[in-house]
């Protein structure tokens, strides 16, 4: 009985810490291990898949007739897509990808739960957002800087008070250097 309490209690232990955070992670390293076993022995419909043309210019690149089995994905245009095999032929990059439907769900679901830890105010009564906007419109500090220093030094003025960041330099060698 205390093994089973103390294995709950550290798995609340690993949630807390984690968080959903934890959980997305866990469903697409899943979901990439399922497609990656799916590929790898081939039981993916060929009528699904798209097959991306990129047009590249490498000196001595040899040309391949059949294609390399590859693993990856990427995002492009709000779509997931996993690759599936390449080939380069000529100055053309063939690569054949599948478009990943349950990537883009987990990464919508993980999307939405992280807004809901954002300060967006679209959604909110315009009214409850003019106090916090009042300071930050109406109430700014000013900082000039002036141009008439000599040297180095550059005055920064803030709030009418005289400030030197950087120390004013006189150069000690006022002839070049002697000939040898």
């Amino acid at each position: 009985m205390r093994r089973i309490v103390a294995i709950a209690l550290l798995l609340l232990l690993l949630f807390n810490v984690l968080g959903f955070y934890g959980i997305f992670m866990g469903l697409q390293y899943q979901n990439r291990q399922q497609l990656v076993q799916r590929f790898d022995a081939d039981q993916y419909d060929e009528s699904q898949t798209i097959t991306f043309k990129v047009p590249l210019s490498i000196p001595y690149a040899g040309d391949r007739q059949d294609y390399v089995r590859v693993d990856g994905e990427f995002e492009h245009d709000g779509e997931f897509f996993h690759m599936i095999k390449q080939r380069l032929s000529q100055d053309t990059l063939y690569v054949v990808c599948v478009n990943d439907q349950q990537s883009k769900r987990i990464h919508r679901a993980m999307t939405d739960y992280v807004k809901t830890f954002s300060d967006d105010a679209s959604g909110q009564d315009q009214s409850k957002t003019i106090v916090p906007t009042f300071g930050k419109e109406y109430l700014i500090g000013a900082h000039d800087m002036d141009r008439s220093s000599v040297g180095w030094a550059q005055p920064v003025y803030r709030h009418a008070a005289l400030t030197v960041f950087i120390p004013a330099f006189q150069a000690s060698i006022i002839h070049p250097p002697e000939r040898a």
